[in-house]
């Protein structure tokens, strides 16, 4: 067991005092560290997640089952899909409605794709947070490509309330095969010309091996999932541990790591989006053209689910992503929980590992984590 860090005595004079965040470039979301130093390095850690998106479960618990969709998609801006699809599927096992198969297809598709655009944000994240501003403005660039792709999919850039009880809202467009091809191809261009300029680059490693390391026995103590628990060495996905969707039907293969550093969790994220890559163009070559992309549903203006309880889970880019979900078979919520990766690894985790750590790294060690700080007040 790992003993809780000790008090500072902020009286005794040796101990500064600073705040780092809300908004400032190094923090990820609207949150803030509040930091105690001693010279240019950090005794003590407290996070902050501040307010905004947040209250959603209780929020939910007011609203009809249609109503929650504009709602769960902001638990997790960066990558809104997977709580599009948790909501429908933990409503689908309470309900026995089940998608037809072309829809399993499209929405892999479009957690895919999530992933990658999510994955691009924060590569340019950890390349900014270590003065390769270059890495960001390449990353984001081409996330928005792929957000161009789900304007054309569903409407919407970011919001894209697509994935709903019963399968998806509509088919895939005429040519968008090859347009997401186009796209994918451009990625894995980037990907490469980010493997020379980032992870190779001799501050890069200097400044983040060794930084943040997370003890494999500290994993399963401290609920450590995703990329921060395969870069420990654990070989863990719950695509393959636990399939859902097509994901049982896909190649893809488990990334890990032993040194559990910043530099580590990077790797370990940056090789998942070429295995990203290879998911999405089998789902591309094998999404059915033809059947249904929805189930027969109910009015959903009246909809009464029966009563019941169960949880639901997914791995998003961070880890484990679930939804606990209780009803009464009225036309609300009784109790609703999510259950998002960030609350460990943003409080519990950052505070551990950011003592002794040099100011400079902060944000550093903070982006390789990957957090959203909505997860954690819901």
């Amino acid at each position: 067991m790992f003993e809780p860090t000790p008090q500072v005595d902020l009286s005794s004079g040796k101990y500064l005092k600073l705040w780092q965040g809300p908004q400032h470039p190094g923090i990820t979301g609207n949150m803030a560290l509040e930091l105690t130093t001693m010279g240019d390095e950090i005794v003590d850690c407290k996070t902050h997640v501040g307010y905004l998106h947040r209250g959603f479960e209780k929020l939910m618990e007011r609203r009809t089952f249609i109503q929650n969709f504009p709602i769960v998609c902001r638990i997790a801006v960066p990558e809104p899909t997977f709580n599009e699809y948790l909501y429908a599927a933990v409503v689908e096992e309470l309900t026995g409605i089940e998608s037809p198969e072309r829809a399993e297809w499209i929405r892999t598709l479009n957690l895919e794709l999530m992933r990658l655009a999510s994955y691009l944000m924060w590569l340019g994240g950890i390349g900014a947070a270590f003065g390769q501003g270059t890495v960001y403005q390449w990353t984001v660039t081409h996330r928005d490509y792929i957000l161009d792709l789900f304007e054309e999919m569903t409407g919407a850039r970011v919001y894209h309330m697509y994935i709903v009880p019963g399968g998806v809202r509509g088919r895939l467009p005429e040519g968008f095969e090859e347009r997401c091809n186009d796209v994918l191809n451009r990625v894995e261009k980037l990907l490469f010309d980010v493997e020379k300029v980032l992870f190779n680059n001799f501050v890069f490693k200097k400044r983040t091996k060794g930084l943040g390391v997370i003890a494999p026995e500290m994993v399963d103590q401290y609920g450590i999932t995703g990329p921060n628990q395969r870069a420990a060495g654990f070989v863990r996905d719950l695509r393959r541990d636990a399939p859902y969707l097509v994901y049982d039907q896909l190649e893809f293969d488990v990334i890990t790591a032993t040194e559990s550093d910043a530099y580590a969790r990077s790797w370990v994220r940056y090789q998942e989006m070429h295995q990203g890559i290879r998911m999405l163009r089998q789902c591309l070559e094998r999404t059915p053209r033809e059947g249904p992309f929805q189930a027969r549903m109910p009015n959903v203006l009246h909809w009464e689910v029966p009563a019941g309880e169960t949880y639901v889970k997914a791995e998003c880019t961070r880890g484990e992503y679930g939804y606990y979900m209780v009803t009464d078979g009225s036309e609300y919520v009784r109790r609703v929980h999510v259950r998002g990766p960030s609350y460990t690894h943003a409080i519990a985790l950052m505070e551990k590992l950011a003592v002794g750590t040099n100011i400079a790294d902060t944000a550093g060690l903070m982006v390789s984590l990957h957090t959203y700080p909505p997860e954690i007040e819901r």
